[in-house]
Order: structure tokens, then sequence, then C-alpha cells
């Protein structure tokens, strides 16, 4: 049973729950994403999450990560997520904190970028396809509503255009 870390909602940690019972009652807990920008910091790496995944399956994302582990860091999870989903072994750089909520899905964000042209390894469990997109355009796709990208990803990719 992975246990992850449930926080109050105004990220303060309180100990530690099941991802399954995090998921059934709507726990407040941490994430660590991830925005991989090309060297140059033209282009963003976008993915399709897999059909199997149990949040937001088959949809787009401009950003990796993932659940907060009990006994972990958000720094320690971006830098294990970034290596797991993408295989890039690089310690992202801290950008801000925001809570997403969409239902009972309801999170802090530790928002993190890291600049690397690859090569990437998919993780075949939660990465279906990749590619980059130049930056001006993820902008423009995360202000079309007909975009189908994941909510938190959306949200968050607006923040941090706003934040960079």
């Amino acid at each position: 049973m992975e246990h992850v870390l449930v926080v109050t909602p105004d990220g303060t940690p309180v100990g530690s729950a099941t991802r399954e019972r995090m998921r059934a009652e709507g726990l407040w807990h941490a994430c660590a994403v991830i925005v991989v920008r090309s060297l140059d910091g033209t282009r963003l790496f976008v993915h399709r999450r897999t059909d199997t995944k149990d949040v937001y399956p088959g949809l787009y994302d401009p950003t990796c990560g993932g659940v907060v582990a009990a006994g972990e860091t958000p720094d320690e999870c971006a830098v294990r997520e970034l290596a797991e989903e993408l295989g890039v072994e690089a310690t992202p750089e801290f950008c801000f904190t925001t809570p997403f909520v969409d239902g009972t899905i309801r999170y802090h964000a530790h928002v993190y970028e890291v600049r690397s042209d690859g090569p990437f390894t998919f993780q075949p469990e939660e990465v279906a396809w990749g590619e980059w997109v130049d930056a001006a355009e993820v902008r423009a796709k995360a202000e079309d509503p007909g975009w189908p990208v994941v909510p938190d990803g959306r949200a968050l990719i607006r923040e941090w255009f706003s934040w960079a």
C-alpha cells in the first residue's frame, strides 16, 4: 500500500494516508509538478497520459509530476517523478506553490521547472505519447476550452506562464 503525504487546506503536513483513501475521501495532499522546458527556452514538453491512469486518463498534459509520498519532500518528489515519467536525471528549480481543486481532487502543487533537451524514456504506465510544442502554442492551447488537457495541467501552466 502506497502512502501519500496528507496536508491541511493551507498546505501544512498533518500525516499520511493510502493513495486509495486519499482519492476516496478527497483528502488534501501535496504534489510536485514539473514544467519541462527546452534548453533554449522556446519549447515545452507535452505528453498524453495513458488511458489507464486513475485520474484524467488519456488527456494531454503540459507538465509531469505526481503525488508526494509519505516521508518525502516535494523537492525529492520532483526529482523522482521526472526520472520515473521521462527518464530525466536532473534537479528541477522550484518556482511556486499553489492550491488546485477540482471536485474531490484537492492538493497543493509545488511547481518546478527543468531545462532539458532529453533524451526522454517514457514510463509506459504513465505516458502514452509526448513531444516538444512551441511555448507560445502551449500558451494559446491552455486558453482554448476545446483542448483535451488535464484540468490541473491547464490551470498550472497558465499560472506558470504568469510567473515565468
